[in-house]
């Protein structure tokens, strides 16, 4: 990794997006400490320590623990995440939409794109609206009044979207992966922070030296695995039959169709953590009820330390693994397209088989890939129910992002490059 950021740098034109996306990073970071008028901020703060655990530490941690500050990017870029994601399931679902995505071409590219930008910017308005709902009914503003309420709300929205068009920025003028990137910066921004607490729990004797030397050799094992099995794929040997075209005849090679091992990303424990988080996060909202009683037990059942969240985590997990699989990659249209090519799997014939095939090797990858998400992801919580740690419920969500990011930003400047190297080599 770092040697291609050295060749990049060797180059001018990469030189420039490489400091072209760091002074927009830099940009993103002063956004982040920019606090939004007529809110307590140390109040605030204080409120979301104990909500480490639930849907809104999720979102602190997404954000950089901007949205604990109620920076102007305190919804940082998960309204425009989220609305990428509905557009993905709203492309399968309405046949006008698949159609554009299809057979639309650049324009019908651009008007996905640009439907995306105002489902961002109505995301951010609602997420905007609940947040200083949250905060106006705790008590957390200086003062309170329709033209405070219109500033906060105005304030969290302009920052979501400026947001959105920096990872735009980044993606067309910089290194590429704007919005990963921009996510990948705000979860790095509290690593260092949580490095000099695992070292003040150890100096103060909270932290055993075995636990300790246990985490480090834990946090290299599971970036080792997320490498390998990020870069794992599935290759189906695919055979070209031959064919006349005019004077000219095309195919008969031998290719292969690969499938990724983990194709759902993050995606899968983002969603699960949401759900399994949101009986916990509403409850927060309510008085505690009294020790002992049903509801205390009910609390205690759903926590996120408990046993019961574990399993149903883990089952989440799994089971919006399978679903995004199915969303990503259709069997039937992957059968249908080799079929057209005069494609085949050696073995099975072109249609209904094939599919099937397809089918039956994407559910058995799918299930491994869901498997490890599970586990990278249940693995902090099991070790902070062992060693009575806080603070590391989320980390297998972080280092998963931060580890896929970081090798998509590789590949993609390695393919930058590469396709430089063809170019000048062509003029």
């Amino acid at each position: 990794m770092f040697q291609t950021f050295r060749n990049a740098w060797k180059i001018e034109e990469q030189r420039k997006k490489i400091v072209f996306t760091l002074f927009i990073i830099l940009l993103y970071r002063i956004g982040n400490a920019v606090p939004v008028p007529f809110i307590n901020t140390a109040l605030l703060a204080q409120y979301f320590d104990s909500l480490s655990n639930t849907v809104l530490g999720l979102y602190n941690v997404m954000s950089g623990n901007a949205f604990s500050q109620a920076t102007i990017f305190a919804l940082s870029i998960q309204p425009y995440i989220n609305a990428s994601i509905i557009m993905n399931l709203l492309t399968i679902a309405i046949p006008a939409l698949e159609r554009l995505q299809k057979e639309g071409g650049e324009e019908g590219r651009k008007k996905i794109a640009s439907i995306t930008r105002y489902a961002t910017v109505g995301i951010s308005l609602l997420q905007g609206l609940a947040y200083y709902y949250l905060i106006a009914n705790n008590g957390f503003l200086v003062s309170s009044g329709v033209w405070e309420a219109c500033v906060i709300i105005i304030s969290f929205t302009a920052g979501s979207a400026l947001l959105m068009w920096m990872g735009e920025q980044i993606t067309e003028f910089g290194i590429g992966n704007g919005i990963s990137i921009i996510l990948f910066v705000g979860i790095v921004s509290r690593f260092p922070a949580n490095a000099i607490s695992l070292v003040t729990n150890l100096a103060k004797g909270q932290l055993s030296w075995l636990a300790f030397i246990g985490i480090i050799i834990g946090i290299i094992a599971i970036i080792a695995l997320i490498v390998f099995v990020t870069n794992s794929e599935r290759r189906i040997p695919v055979q070209y039959s031959k064919r006349v075209v005019g004077r000219k005849m095309y195919g008969g090679q031998s290719t292969h169709l690969p499938i990724k091992v983990n194709m759902s990303g993050v995606i899968p424990i983002i969603f699960a953590q949401s759900i399994a988080m949101l009986p916990a996060t509403i409850a927060n909202f309510f008085p505690a009820p009294a020790e002992g009683s049903f509801w205390h037990s009910v609390l205690k059942a759903i926590d996120s330390t408990s046993v019961f969240y574990i399993i149903i985590y883990f089952l989440l997990i799994i089971g919006f693994s399978y679903f995004y699989a199915t969303v990503q990659f259709n069997p039937i249209e992957v059968s249908n397209n080799l079929k057209k090519n005069g494609g085949f799997i050696p073995g099975f014939r072109a249609g209904k088989p094939t599919s099937e095939f397809i089918a039956k090797v994407l559910n058995k990858i799918t299930l491994f890939g869901a498997i490890y998400l599970g586990i990278i992801a249940i693995l902090p919580l099991v070790f902070s129910n062992v060693t009575q740690l806080t603070g590391i419920a989320l980390g297998g969500t972080s280092i998963v992002i931060v580890v896929g990011v970081a090798l998509e930003t590789v590949q993609a400047m390695e393919a930058q490059m590469l396709m430089r190297h063809y170019k000048g080599f062509l003029e």
